[in-house]
């Protein structure tokens, strides 16, 4: 690392688990000051006290993403505690896969997917904004995915939802620059978050593995009963065929690790040996 994270004030939603609570401990390992927000507060306080533990700075706020004022006081208790907002990290999300004939069963799901993947992000900007423009400078960090990058079945909610990060993340770099630097992480791929718990139907995963479907289940079911082959699990292997979570935190942290006049706008981490995801 080059030592540019030290110090930083970084809010991070979404950060009771998952890639939010890795980056998390990772951020303030390397110095930082963290704010952990989720909706489950006892989930971000379990990090928070990890980070104290371990001699780092950290406090946890329960948010409602969906809730412009209450992501607004995530911010403002971040200023409070910590006198800065540096980075804001928008990684609370869900992933709704489902088909349109699944309508009846996974339209309220969609409709929260909306607002958590869409408003919550743009939430999670504008209650930044402010403050990072009146310090002279700051960065937003998106957490997206390869599902925004084209339309695919089953996934027509959740992809359009990433393409709508992809969109608020570009147009307020473009208008920005200069000011606010702007980073969109997009994961391939990534099984063994809690993000899969949030799919309404399996077989939707066909859109971005095609006829690589039956040998991707086949790799995760393995995963679970632990008879996978260890080798391709190994991320000093060339065959490397599953990006553990912490490949994806790892991005994160690069792109905050970075000058303030550097700017990492855009990242996709594949596993090298990941024949699955197209």
């Amino acid at each position: 690392m080059s030592g540019h994270i030290a110090g930083k004030s970084i809010v991070i939603t979404g950060a009771g688990g998952g890639f939010g609570s890795l980056v998390a401990r990772k951020a303030a390992a390397l110095g930082a000051a963290v704010t952990c927000g989720d909706i489950n507060l006892v989930a971000a306080q379990a990090v928070a006290d990890g980070i104290a533990a371990e001699g780092g700075r950290a406090q946890a706020v329960e948010v409602d993403v969906t809730s412009l004022p209450a992501v607004k006081e995530l911010v403002a208790r971040a200023l409070d505690a910590f006198g800065a907002v540096d980075v804001m990290v928008n990684n609370a999300g869900i992933m709704p896969l489902a088909f349109f004939s699944d309508h009846e069963a996974a339209y309220p799901a969609w409709e929260r997917c909306i607002d958590i993947n869409i408003k919550g992000v743009l939430n999670g900007m504008v209650a930044a904004y402010d403050p990072m423009i009146a310090a002279g400078r700051g960065q937003i960090v998106n957490i997206s995915s390869i599902y925004g990058n084209f339309p695919v079945i089953g996934a027509a909610v959740y992809g359009a939802s990433k393409s709508a990060v992809n969109f608020l993340s570009e147009s307020l770099r473009v208008e920005s620059r200069g000011k606010i630097k702007v980073t969109t992480i997009k994961p391939t791929g990534v099984p063994t978050t809690g993000l899969s718990g949030t799919v309404v139907n399996q077989a939707a995963g066909i859109g971005i593995v095609a006829h690589n479907m039956p040998d991707f289940m086949e790799m995760v079911g393995q995963m679970a009963e632990g008879t996978f082959p260890a080798e391709r699990l190994d991320p000093e292997a060339m065959d490397y065929a599953s990006l553990a979570p912490e490949h994806i935190a790892d991005a994160v942290i690069h792109a905050i690790d970075q000058p303030w006049g550097v700017s990492i706008s855009e990242v996709t981490v594949r596993a090298a040996g990941d024949h699955f995801v197209l």
